[in-house]
């Protein structure tokens, strides 16, 4: 009974618990356990971005119809963000959400079973909009937690690195898709077969990486909290009442165009190779979906090292602009000149996600946990861009035709790093927040008193603060 006292899920949210001034050493754990969360959620829309074709293959449905696995996937978000997902951040904080949202991915996986069994498509997606409401969950509490957690100046970067583990997720799933999806013919009962197998697995290692949360010590960031870094570092805009959160709600129209052009790009991307490039196998083709996702997960390590010496606003003024540079291209070629220009568009989607959400929340102080869910209630985005591609690229019987629909919606979300770059009501506050000294000063006030008898110096951790200062 002493273990389950120890680890009650019920926090206060209006008293300080000093969680958001640790230092980079105190922050390492919980942002490790946090960050493998996001390779959860690159996995499993990697493996849908492959499941797409597989199943136009195997249960012989067109592409506006396979789209709907991304319709349930991603409409389940808002329903996790903005509802039940986020009722639960607000009021038991951020490890019960992280629980929740595994177990919710963990009952989807496994409903997922007899509908592959039962080639019943649409049981599927409802097994899909379960494991969605999970995903929500873990995004709706993750994205603000890795970028409260720690020194605020680094959040843009936190997040990042945390997001290119997604990356990771993203070029793993693929692969599986090509060796084990793809290997069967289409009438082979393995073909779907071999899925049943992979949901088992994750319902599995989930179930047991929600033990693993429940038992794990990791900080806890209240309302309070929040309100205290936007307060000392004079960024805070959440004196005004919520609903005049502007700069939120353009944030999360950002996310909305943002994530549904991304993810009709890579939910057709199979589609758009076999379709421009004639001879391409099923197999070759999401090998080179691999590739690009990738070139996804290098983009983001290397955003982050651009991070370190250019303001993250203006690294994702370039990354966003690029897209919609390349990706326009895609629409007129064929052939490897299309697909290289879908390779270099992935290359520069990679930091677009993560800097909206630490932007986005930069300033909201206590309304931060709502803000996260309206930020992350904009991946919805995903649900309603693939079918409006897959419906012009069945009009067409042209998957690169289509492509012009995720350039419509980049374009759209380019208004958001506009505004952040040039509009000072955007700019002065993700400036204030990333010149703060909260979490920073704390290592160096450690590095003083270490010259004092009797008093230890954590070392390595002073050295990672000041390597990152410069």
């Amino acid at each position: 009974m002493a273990i389950f006292k120890k680890n009650s899920l019920k926090v206060g949210n209006t008293s300080r618990t000093k969680a958001a001034e640790l230092t980079l050493r105190q922050s390492i754990y919980p942002l490790c356990l946090v960050t493998i969360l996001f390779f959860f959620w690159g996995f499993s829309y990697g493996l849908l971005d492959t499941l797409n074709k597989h199943f136009q293959n195997t249960l012989n449905i067109g592409r506006a119809r396979s789209a709907g696995l991304q319709a349930a996937y991603f409409g389940a978000y808002p329903l996790a963000s903005l509802g039940h997902a986020n009722w639960i951040l607000r009021h038991y904080g951020f490890k019960p959400t992280f629980m929740w949202g595994l177990c919710l991915y963990g009952v989807g996986a496994l409903i997922a079973w007899p509908c592959i069994l039962h080639r019943s498509f649409g049981g599927f997606c409802a097994a899909i909009f379960i494991c969605g409401s999970g995903l929500g969950s873990l995004e709706t509490a993750a994205n603000p937690y890795i970028t409260i957690c720690g020194p605020p100046r680094y959040s843009e970067i936190r997040i990042n690195i945390s997001q290119a583990f997604n990356g990771i997720g993203t070029v793993v799933a693929p692969v599986l898709g090509s060796y084990v999806f793809f290997k069967e013919t289409t009438d082979d009962p393995a073909a779907l077969r071999n899925v049943q197998w992979v949901y088992l697995a994750i319902a599995v290692f989930v179930f047991s990486l929600a033990a693993v949360f429940y038992f794990s010590p990791i900080p806890e960031i209240t309302d309070a909290d929040m309100e205290f870094q936007a307060n000392e570092t004079h960024a805070n805009t959440a004196v005004k009442p919520f609903y005049m959160q502007y700069r939120l709600f353009h944030a999360a129209f950002a996310q909305f165009c943002y994530t549904g052009a991304q993810i009709a790009i890579a939910g057709f991307f199979i589609n758009y190779v076999k379709d421009t490039r004639p001879g391409t196998t099923d197999s070759l083709a999401a090998q080179f979906l691999a590739g690009a996702q990738g070139g996804f997960a290098f983009g983001r390590f290397a955003g982050v090292f651009l991070m370190k010496y250019i303001r993250p606003r203006k690294v994702f003024l370039l990354y966003l602009t690029c897209c919609i540079i390349f990706v326009a291209p895609s629409i007129t070629q064929r052939g490897n000149t299309g697909m290289a220009m879908l390779y270099v568009t992935l290359f520069f989607e990679s930091i677009c996600f993560p800097c909206i959400v630490a932007l986005g929340m930069r300033g909201l102080g206590k309304y931060s946990k709502r803000g996260s869910g309206w930020i992350v209630g904009g991946v919805c985005g995903g649900a309603v861009v693939p079918p409006i591609l897959g419906a012009v690229g069945d009009k067409y019987k042209d998957t690169a035709i289509g492509m012009s629909v995720p350039l419509a919606f980049f374009i759209a979300a380019w208004t958001y790093p506009l505004a952040v770059n040039f509009v000072p009501a955007y700019r002065i506050p993700a400036d204030k927040m990333g010149e703060a000294k909260i979490g920073v000063e704390n290592l160096r006030s450690d590095e003083e008193n270490a010259s004092s008898p009797g008093m230890e110096v954590e070392k390595g951790g002073i050295e990672h603060t000041e390597s990152a200062t410069r």
